[in-house]
């Protein structure tokens, strides 16, 4: 919170008793527990003078002006953030056998502004994408190596778990799909955005290709055996000309 600008986020334009990060640290604390109420959070704050300290809270917030900081003052983003955040500590505190004031939905929500409708769609089509992702890994995962060695403590299919994740999903870093796949991912372990960038750009596009080609031959021979497989299909080629492209273009134009 020391080096996030909370400017952009408040739509108060006059000054104010409170601060903003000290909102939005009282309004984490109303999430970790779970309050639908600010009653319930003002009666908690009241009853833990030392919290109230870590707070810097020298005088508690009435519920009329927590009501209004969180409706009022408070962007949609900044409010999504803290919900956010309060999952995160629950979570990861959780997993750390600590004890927490509620179970934490591994869920997350829904981004943009698409009707409720949409949104559900979205949502089902990941809910199969899981499903047949789940059925493939078994099949491509083994074509795909990270060369790490013996005794690490993550799975090397959790990378690639990760890297599916990513891909399902449009705007998605690897820091914040990793954040995200903790909530979503049923593994122990998952690995962190920059471990997981620094992996894969371990590997080089020779690597890369022949892993590729390993899986797509192991996609192949897996669904020959389907009668499906002898029909007439439309396959969609993405084509990108853009500076992702790093390799040198000289006698591959065809395949690009």
């Amino acid at each position: 919170l020391a080096y996030f600008r909370f400017e952009a986020h408040d739509r108060y334009t006059e000054s104010t008793r409170y601060e903003m990060n000290t909102l939005f640290r009282v309004f984490v604390l109303k999430e970790l527990h779970g309050w639908d109420h600010e009653t319930a959070l003002v009666e908690f704050l009241e009853c833990h003078p030392e919290l109230r300290e870590q707070l810097e809270l020298d005088r508690i917030p009435n519920q009329s002006t927590l009501w209004r900081s969180w409706h009022e003052r408070f962007t949609g983003e900044l409010r999504e953030t803290v919900e956010t955040a309060a999952r995160t500590i629950l979570i990861n505190a959780q997993n750390a056998g600590v004890s927490v004031p509620r179970d934490p939905k591994r869920t997350l929500p829904q981004r943009g502004n698409d009707t409720d409708e949409s949104d559900l769609d979205g949502q089902t089509v990941l809910e199969q994408a899981e499903a047949i992702t789940d059925h493939i890994s078994r099949v491509v995962f083994p074509a795909f190596s990270l060369d790490r060695g013996e005794g690490c403590e993550i799975h090397e299919n959790a990378y690639w778990d990760l890297q599916t994740y990513l891909g399902l999903r449009e705007n998605l870093a690897a820091n914040e799909g990793a954040r995200s796949f903790i909530c979503e991912s049923t593994r122990d372990r998952t690995p962190l955005g920059h471990a997981h960038r620094e992996h894969i750009r371990d590997l080089s596009i020779a690597e890369i290709r022949e892993m590729y080609r390993q899986a797509v031959k192991r996609l192949l021979d897996e669904v020959a055996e389907t009668e499906q497989f002898f029909r007439a299909g439309i396959i969609a080629i993405d084509i990108t000309e853009a500076d992702p492209f790093t390799g040198d273009r000289s006698g591959h134009k065809d395949e690009i």
